[in-house]
């Protein structure tokens, strides 16, 4: 299977071209066109302990995942995220995984493994809203970010201290610690001021915008309107 992504950084686009019964994963909600001889599976995510709920939260958008299967020659297909901001693939390697935040989750092929059953996603270590998946296996995986994407490598014992709302993927390979910080954003956010202490070797992937604080921002333009409208 071969990809291309397209129309980088600010409004990317995956397009991948199959093969004869080749299969792509993808989030539901995600294709943007394909050819006719695609064939949809549309799934339950259930390859956990929580059941398809779980596996539901990581694309935060429905239950449901579609496998999209070439037959009859080759095939295209195309697939978009919904926040507007940059698409990136990701090599999963035996013993080179990626631990990623669930929301950034777009596609994967087949042999990569999705999992929700470490401590990160269950006990909620990252903070309200953010949860991140283990991903191994091998086989290309593609996330998306609100925002352009920022990569640091870090060399071993080199550390980077990244807010949890702009954390979108790094290295399992890493050793991490979560802690709350002070200052005037934890004061003036409801948010809890979470960020991620990260140590390599490794890489780390980084998204320039937070989601949370553009609807902060957009309430603060149309909340006095919405008051209003409401008082009439």
């Amino acid at each position: 299977m071969k990809f291309e992504i397209k129309y980088k950084p600010s409004y990317a686009m995956l397009v991948a071209n199959f093969d004869q019964d080749e299969t792509l994963t993808a989030e539901s909600g995600a294709l943007t066109y394909m050819t006719p001889n695609l064939e949809i599976h549309t799934r339950k995510r259930e390859k956990s302990l929580l059941g398809s709920l779980g596996l539901s939260i990581i694309g935060g958008q429905s239950f449901w995942v579609n496998d999209y299967t070439a037959k009859n020659g080759a095939a295209e297909a195309a697939f978009v995220a919904a926040p507007v901001g940059d698409i990136k693939q990701l090599d999963v390697t035996s013993g080179h995984g990626y631990i990623i935040q669930k929301s950034s989750y777009l596609a994967s092929t087949q042999d990569i493994n999705l999992d929700i059953k470490w401590e990160g996603f269950t006990k909620g270590l990252f903070g309200q809203g953010v949860f991140m998946i283990k991903a191994t296996g091998n086989g290309p995986l593609f996330i998306n970010t609100f925002g352009a994407i920022d990569t640091h490598i870090l060399q071993a014992d080199q550390t980077l201290i990244v807010d949890n709302f702009h954390l979108v993927a790094f290295s399992e390979s890493c050793r991490y610690k979560v802690k709350k910080i002070g200052g005037l954003k934890e004061t003036l956010l409801s948010g809890e001021g979470l960020v991620t202490e990260i140590t390599g070797p490794g890489e780390i992937h980084i998204q320039t915008k937070n989601l949370q604080e553009f609807t902060e921002w957009l309430w603060l333009l149309l909340g006095p309107r919405v008051n209003r409208s409401y008082s009439r």
